[in-house]
């Protein structure tokens, strides 16, 4: 089953993504209270799945109002292959679509092999014409 995100789920997606290969996280960002902030303002665009009452699937996303974005997509190991991750995609992407966003981005570490797969598969397209950059503006969000 495929359901919007609550922050009752915080403390069990937070185990999924600890659990998780490839997932950056940050000490503010992805805090409960930066969790919360992010999906108090896109609250129809993060999605868990669950099998035997157990979050075994997680996808955040939100939007500016122009693009789309895509962060922190994982499945349990036990649960790959199974096409949880291509559902999870597919529930953002008809978010984004009633929301009236035309692209969605996302960013995948480049060591990140089984992310880089899967977002290939997917028919994702890797950008090779830009370069990403990012600034941290409080030393605290390590």
């Amino acid at each position: 089953m495929i359901r919007l995100f609550r922050m009752e789920d915080y403390e069990d997606v937070l185990r999924l993504w600890t659990k998780t290969g490839g997932i950056g996280l940050r000490t503010l960002d992805d805090s409960y209270e930066g969790i919360e902030k992010f999906v108090r303002r896109n609250p129809n665009t993060n999605f868990v799945a669950i099998e035997d009452n157990r979050i075994i699937g997680v996808i955040l996303s939100g939007h500016d109002g122009r693009r789309g974005y895509i962060y922190h997509a994982c499945v349990a190991e036990q649960y790959r292959k199974q096409s949880i991750g291509r559902t999870l995609v597919d529930k953002v992407i008809e978010a984004m679509k009633a929301e009236k966003i035309t692209k969605v981005s996302l960013v995948c570490f480049a060591d990140n092999k089984l992310g880089n797969h899967f977002w290939c598969s997917q028919g994702w397209n890797q950008r090779s014409d830009l370069n990403y950059y990012d600034k941290s503006i409080n030393e605290m969000n390590i």
